[in-house]
């Protein structure tokens, strides 16, 4: 058990000094990397989309990179907003890390990008405990995932600096108790933001964009409770996320997930295929 827990920690350790690393390099590029993290039909894409769209029409210099399992069907849909979209197909393998991310990024990240979004993996479990060189780490739940999710997933919304909800115009439908939401979050994630979203009737248009740009320009970012528990921080002064890495009984990440009710493979990853790229198209890699 203990040579067990050495491995996660060196894995973990490895990965907070290749974010470290990645973060350094990207804000000498002027670039900020925004994480997104939420299960599966949360709306994270469609709200990604709008987004994105809303940066092009404003000359925003952005940029996406989307994970999944399999399929490029999120990347065929955000390139419909008109910037750089990269897809990484991760065939089986539950999240994304830093080094990962920064070797998606070599050779194919636009000069000049201010922010670039990345759609983690979609759980809740896994991306929780790695951080990718963000500025600004977003959890998403919709209204129909329930009001307990933030108790379910303490970790994940235990360290996130912006808590969105989505689908908020169907939220009378699904009885969905925002009292009680705001209240399951303020437990694990003391004074987050939470805002509130709808695709369909434009509610919280803009404000992802205008907290990613803020982020990036130096204003403060909400910084966790149990961030602050988990690890000091690499800079005195730095506003970024850094580290909390493990959860939040101070145990590493188990990619056994013998605790969870499902199990998540893990594979290598083969050479990058890749397609045209360029604004409003799709790059593919694995």
């Amino acid at each position: 058990m203990c040579r067990v827990v050495d491995l996660q920690q060196a894995v973990l350790a490895k990965n907070d000094a290749c974010a470290h690393t990645l973060r350094e390099d990207l804000a000498a590029r002027g670039t900020s990397v925004v994480n997104l993290l939420s299960s599966p039909g949360s709306g994270k894409t469609a709200l990604l989309e709008r987004e994105l769209t809303l940066a092009h029409s404003r000359g925003i210099p952005v940029a996406a990179l989307t994970a999944d399992l399999a399929t490029e069907n999120d990347a065929v849909r955000l390139a419909r907003s008109k910037v750089p979209v990269k897809q990484v197909l991760t065939d089986g393998l539950c999240h994304l890390e830093a080094g990962m991310l920064g070797g998606h990024l070599d050779g194919w990240l636009p000069a000049g990008t201010r922010l670039l979004f990345v759609e983690n993996v979609g759980n809740l479990v896994c991306p929780a405990s790695y951080d990718l060189g963000e500025t600004l780490r977003i959890v998403l739940a919709s209204v129909t995932e329930g009001e307990d999710k933030p108790l379910k997933y303490p970790t994940a919304f235990g360290l996130a600096h912006l808590v969105v909800v989505t689908k908020t115009d169907i939220a009378e439908a699904v009885d969905f108790d925002e009292k009680a939401f705001r209240a399951n979050v303020e437990r694990v994630n003391p004074g987050v933001e939470i805002v509130l979203t709808s695709v369909r009737r434009g509610e919280g248009d803009g404000v992802l964009l205008d907290r990613a740009l803020a982020a990036r320009d130096g204003a403060p970012v909400h910084l966790p409770v149990m961030a602050r528990q988990s690890h000091q921080p690499h800079d005195a002064d730095s506003h970024t996320y850094d580290g909390g890495h493990t959860h939040a009984d101070g145990s590493a990440h188990d990619h056994s997930h013998a605790h969870e009710p499902h199990t998540h493979p893990r594979h290598t990853h083969g050479a990058a295929r890749s397609h045209a790229d360029g604004p409003g198209s799709v790059e593919s890699s694995r």
